[in-house]
């Protein structure tokens, strides 16, 4: 089988959050499984472009409106990720260091999509699966439906797979000049509220529209940020799949960027001399349990709330705890977490940017990981964390419940809450604590325990196998 995977991120290339490292880790387990497994994305300045090589295979041109531009797409040349690696370039769109932020993201989407099913069209055979990832890529399955210079491509199985439905790409009427020419009876598939949404016309117009946990496609029917009742229309063709973790990136017995490896047999010392290193490199002390918190600062995540949580632990658990704040995010909400290390020093530290190097270390070292979330579709924080021996602390939201059991009930080996806000932070911490303290025993099993568990990608890229063979 062929498989086309179109998205906007792809790790180790170019990563915002989780949904590169799903496009960075399912193409690999599905080629192992002896398919062929092609993933598209635009070629933006990072330095994976120019630490490897590449070669050209094709060149084309296209419109966005009124305006022409011309693209090309190159290969990495020695599979080195485990499938083909294409990206798209654009000069004066996609020819930028970061992936998102631009005033003309509109335009750099929408000229992507395209260049895409160009290239797509001039192939001489066609792929038997098209897997498009969120709202950048979510007009692909409407264009080569509905345009007429694609159309000849209708025949290929389109599936969508939803990483985060908060996002979904809108864009004013006033710019529909900018799709290619299409069926203008269609125009209903890529309107929702009076906009286009790239997001809304996906889940109309693909085959088969996934979720990342099942939770999370339960969750959507009630919260989708304005889509609800499509996705309520379209639930026949729905299904939600747990994300898996990449076991080759992401395994403490070979992680070659923490200080001491380890396995579910050596935890204890291995998590020590790992927890030894962040004490020294953050002023903690040693023996307090260590919670961290690894993500983007923004409400999404509750990072608005996470400063006066930290500060209240601090205070109401008298200092027994230390507290280390990995990310970016929010100004307001890093300025806060920054001026909360100056004043409980010893406490509290941050480092405010993204650090892929200090995360693994801080997965190994940390006792507790913090994920107080409003949303999470899917979560992977809480899989490493478990895979590395730390005990997740989550809100019992989308693919945290369906991952984390609270040690509460038979065989839980994490700690759950409900609500995003203080005082359930605030309660958790102090169960984290007196577990930490109190019941060792209890702590060193759940520690060993959580390490067996299975959450890699081949179960998943199973599932998405059998979704595809449904469609051929």
């Amino acid at each position: 089988m062929e498989i086309i995977h179109v998205s906007a991120e792809c790790y180790p290339v170019a990563k915002a959050g989780g949904l590169g490292d799903v496009v960075g880790a399912l193409p690999k387990y599905q080629a192992e499984m002896g398919h062929v497994v092609k993933v598209l994305m635009p070629m933006y300045r990072t330095k994976f472009l120019y630490q490897n090589d590449w070669e050209l295979v094709h060149e084309g041109g296209q419109h966005l409106g009124d305006h022409a531009f011309n693209y090309a797409v190159i290969k990495e040349k020695t599979n080195k990720l485990g499938f083909d690696l294409y990206l798209v370039d654009i000069n004066g769109l996609l020819d930028r260091e970061k992936i998102y932020g631009y005033d003309d993201d509109t335009e750099r989407f929408l000229a992507f999509q395209i260049a895409v099913c160009d290239w797509l069209a001039k192939w001489q055979h066609m792929p038997q699966i098209i897997h498009c990832h969120d709202h950048h890529t979510g007009l692909i399955p409407f264009m080569i439906k509905y345009c007429y210079a694609f159309n000849h491509l209708a025949s290929i199985p389109t599936v969508f797979t939803i990483h985060n439905a908060q996002y979904q790409g809108w864009i004013g009427w006033d710019k529909a000049h900018l799709l290619p020419a299409y069926d203008s009876w269609k125009w209903g598939l890529i309107d929702w509220n009076h906009n286009i949404n790239p997001l809304a016309s996906a889940i109309k117009c693909a085959w088969r529209v996934t979720t990342v946990s099942p939770s999370y496609m339960e969750e959507l029917k009630f919260a989708a940020n304005g889509i609800e009742n499509l996705l309520a229309t379209e639930w026949k063709k729905s299904v939600g799949i747990l994300n898996g973790i990449d076991g080759d990136v992401w395994n403490p017995q070979k992680d070659s960027l923490i200080i001491k490896n380890y396995d579910e047999h050596l935890v204890k010392e291995g998590k020590r001399r790992n927890k030894k290193e962040i004490a020294s490199l953050f002023g903690f002390d040693e023996e307090k349990p260590l919670m961290v918190f690894i993500g983007r600062l923004v409400d999404e995540k509750a990072a608005d709330v996470l400063p006066d949580a930290i500060r209240q632990s601090v205070y109401q658990h008298h200092g027994n705890v230390n507290f280390m704040v990995l990310g970016s995010g929010d100004a307001e909400v890093e300025n806060r977490i920054d001026a909360l290390s100056h004043q409980l020093k010893g406490y509290v530290n941050s480092y405010i940017g993204y650090n892929e190097s200090l995360s693994h270390l801080l997965y190994a070292g940390a006792d507790f990981l913090l994920m107080p979330s409003r949303v999470e579709p899917c979560g992977l924080n809480q899989m490493y964390a478990l895979r590395y021996g730390t005990i997740p602390m989550v809100r019992s939201t989308g693919g945290l419940k369906d991952t984390v059991k609270d040690f509460g009930d038979w065989q839980g080996y994490g700690i759950r809450f409900n609500n995003a806000d203080v005082n359930d932070i605030t309660y958790s911490v102090g169960r984290a604590i007196d577990l930490y303290n109190n019941k060792r025993d209890l702590y060193n099993w759940m520690r060993s325990y959580m390490m067996g568990i299975d959450h890699s990608w081949d179960a998943s890229a199973t599932e998405y196998i059998k979704l595809y063979e449904s469609l051929i």
